[in-house]
């Protein structure tokens, strides 16, 4: 189930404490909320969803709620339940996710900083989602990358998955990926000697680690194919042919051919075709870097 790979809540609390305090100040005070409504006034918010997309971070509803005012009670929509709507694609315009009821003070405090990260999470996997689909029948994997809003990571790779993606290394401690940038000051012909060294400390380090090698050339690709223990060939914005020419040479090695990822120019005009290449892997940057915030509402009422 999707949601058991939701985040755990403490890795989250460091980040909505840092999104209600600076929107409450201190001391925390909601001026416009405290002077309308009674202490005592009680409401009842309803998150709708007010678009064509995937929904995506209701779990966080309750972190948030809870670090507000513990009064806050979440309530789930008969025939609307967090485990079959997060991750959904809705078709609908206007859909109702779930309900908030407590103090009206605290509803309203709450409310933008709720909006923020369900719409955030919710571009995100909409966005992916629109790729993925582009793919479908292909082999072709949809990953993202460590393009994300700093503190938003956790998050924005959830919401990858909630759309449908994969995910690429979380960080530059989980997985080594060399770049351009790396193997620029060498020759083509160092290429090969300098990555078996690096692959045989990696494999030595930690054996099952990622490694993945960055090449924007064909004549850099010939190079680390003489290099075995390499997981991935990230071709760096190169263009369908080119894919399709690495394709070919990699089909001419015998043992454990690494997989190949396309990154770099990828665009929803253009992913099918890149897939089409016969590549295994494309990383999508702007499924996080530039993903619109879905259009959710919360509607709040003072209750009987």
């Amino acid at each position: 189930m999707l949601l058991s790979t939701f985040p755990a809540a403490e890795s989250l609390m460091p980040l909505i404490q840092l999104a209600q305090s600076e929107d409450l100040g201190a001391p925390p005070d909601d001026v416009t909320s405290r002077l309308m409504f009674a202490e005592g006034k009680e409401g009842v918010a309803t998150l709708v969803q007010k678009e064509v997309g995937v929904c995506c971070g209701l779990r966080l509803v309750g972190l948030i709620c809870h670090a507000y005012d513990p009064r806050l009670r979440v309530e789930q929509i008969p025939g609307f339940h967090e485990e079959i709507l997060e991750g959904r694609f809705n078709e609908a315009r206007t859909m109702p996710l779930l309900r908030i009821r407590g103090p009206m003070r605290s509803l309203l405090s709450a409310e933008r900083v709720i909006l923020n990260f369900l719409q955030r999470l919710s571009g995100v996997a909409t966005a992916t989602n629109r790729f993925v689909r582009r793919v479908e029948g292909t082999q072709a994997k949809i990953l993202d990358t460590r393009k994300t809003i700093p503190g938003f990571r956790l998050l924005d790779k959830y919401a990858v998955r909630a759309g449908g993606g994969h995910n690429h290394r979380m960080g530059l401690y989980d997985g080594l990926l060399v770049k351009d940038n790396h193997l620029a000051p060498l020759p083509v012909t160092e290429i090969a000697p300098f990555l078996r060294g690096l692959v045989s400390a990696a494999r030595r380090e930690a054996p099952s680690r990622l490694v993945e090698v960055e090449v924007d050339r064909l004549d850099q690709l010939a190079e680390v194919f003489k290099v075995p223990g390499i997981d991935v060939v990230l071709l760096d914005n190169m263009d369908c042919p080119a894919m399709e020419q690495a394709v070919a040479m990699r089909a001419k090695l015998a043992d454990h051919p690494p997989q190949l990822e396309a990154s770099g120019g990828v665009t929803l005009e253009t992913v099918r075709s890149i897939a089409q290449t016969g590549v295994e892997r494309i990383s999508v940057g702007a499924i996080t870097h530039s993903a619109r915030a879905l259009d959710l509402g919360l509607d709040l009422e003072v209750a009987d």
